[in-house]
């Protein structure tokens, strides 16, 4: 069975930074070096949307409201995958998941909140 845990998500100030981490377990340890991985984040009432994705080349994509701020990175023999975020704005408020890219609806994982406030 599949399992994504997200965590490090906190409480931070306008303009400091945060850095995600997401375990992969389970079933996922084949499909972990084959797949894309992602960060996507949910505001409530919101959507779920992509953040960033990190391909087994290295080869790394952001959403242009994070671009220059957030680094995704990956880590095959761990299965893991972070998210060092910077910067952080008001607009990041949000719930952090991760998944494949794109990603797996059986394989959403609790998340993990960040808060931007002041």
């Amino acid at each position: 069975q599949v399992q994504l845990v997200e965590s490090g998500g906190d409480i931070v100030q306008p303009g400091g930074s945060l850095t995600l981490s997401c375990a992969a377990s389970g079933g996922i340890a084949k499909i972990f070096e084959i797949y894309p991985m992602a960060w996507y984040r949910q505001t409530p009432g919101g959507q779920r949307h992509f953040v960033a994705d990190v391909r087994t080349s290295g080869e790394r994509n952001y959403a242009e409201s994070v671009k220059g701020r957030f680094t995704i990175s990956r880590d095959n023999d761990k299965r893991m995958v972070y998210l060092d975020m910077t910067n952080l704005k008001d607009e990041d408020t949000a719930t952090y998941y991760c998944n494949t890219e794109p990603f797996t609806p059986a394989w959403w994982g609790r998340g993990t909140q960040v808060n931007v406030s002041s």
